[in-house]
């Protein structure tokens, strides 16, 4: 358990740092846990496989993490690649997917391999990085506009235009609903004092009191 070999080496493990510790990792808790499930969600699988994968995945990044300054979470540039291997190769196949690049991974950590990065230049990560945001970003089309749905289209441009061509049959309520989390998350960190509590918990806490209130039919 390297990390925390280090931490307890460190002195970070000490009680007069107990309370910055607990609050970082409720902190990460916070932002991972939904991201984790939205990431699912956007690969093809129930939530709950995002949640467990986040705490176990959390487990032991925390204990044999190598770095103190180390941050690890959900990543979105894996969703186009998992979202593509359920729908080819079912949940089952993603399974056998992940055990297979986790083994990968083991055996490059085994043979120092982790310097290789440093030979990739800079606009192919930029790229690839963009490349990825803007799926992502054209994916999440469906349940911001709310569409009907859509078969599985394996190729970007291909995508692109239907969703082009589905903006006119929008659902308004859920569109609604979309922009002002968007206008939430936008302006709540410029409002001073009230931009220490992160955004999407507000956003999420709003829109859930406002669908009970909705939802509340007195007797």
């Amino acid at each position: 358990m390297f990390a925390i070999q280090k931490a307890y080496l460190n002195g970070s493990l000490s009680k007069d740092k107990w309370s910055n510790n607990i609050i970082a990792g409720l902190v990460v808790g916070v932002v991972a846990l939904p991201l984790a499930m939205a990431f699912a969600i956007a690969s093809g699988v129930t939530p709950q496989a995002g949640i467990y994968t986040a705490i176990i995945a959390g487990i032991f990044v925390s204990l044999f993490g190598g770095s103190p300054v180390q941050i690890a979470g959900p990543t979105g540039a894996f969703i186009v690649l998992l979202s593509s291997i359920v729908v080819n190769y079912g949940f089952d196949g993603l399974q056998i997917a992940t055990m297979m690049a986790g083994v990968m991974l083991i055996l490059m950590s085994i043979a120092k391999l982790g310097t290789v990065i440093r030979f990739i230049p800079t606009p192919v990560i930029m790229g690839f990085t963009a490349g990825i945001g803007v799926t992502i970003w054209v994916g999440q089309w469906p349940y911001f506009f709310g569409f009907p749905q859509l078969p599985y289209i394996p190729h970007f441009h291909e995508k692109l235009w239907a969703m082009i061509q589905s903006l006119p049959y929008s659902d308004i309520p859920t569109l609604g609903i979309a922009l002002l989390s968007l206008i939430i998350l936008l302006v709540l960190p410029k409002i001073p004092y009230i931009n220490k509590v992160p955004a999407p918990i507000v956003a999420i806490w709003l829109l859930q009191s406002y669908k009970l209130f909705i939802s509340f039919q007195p007797f």
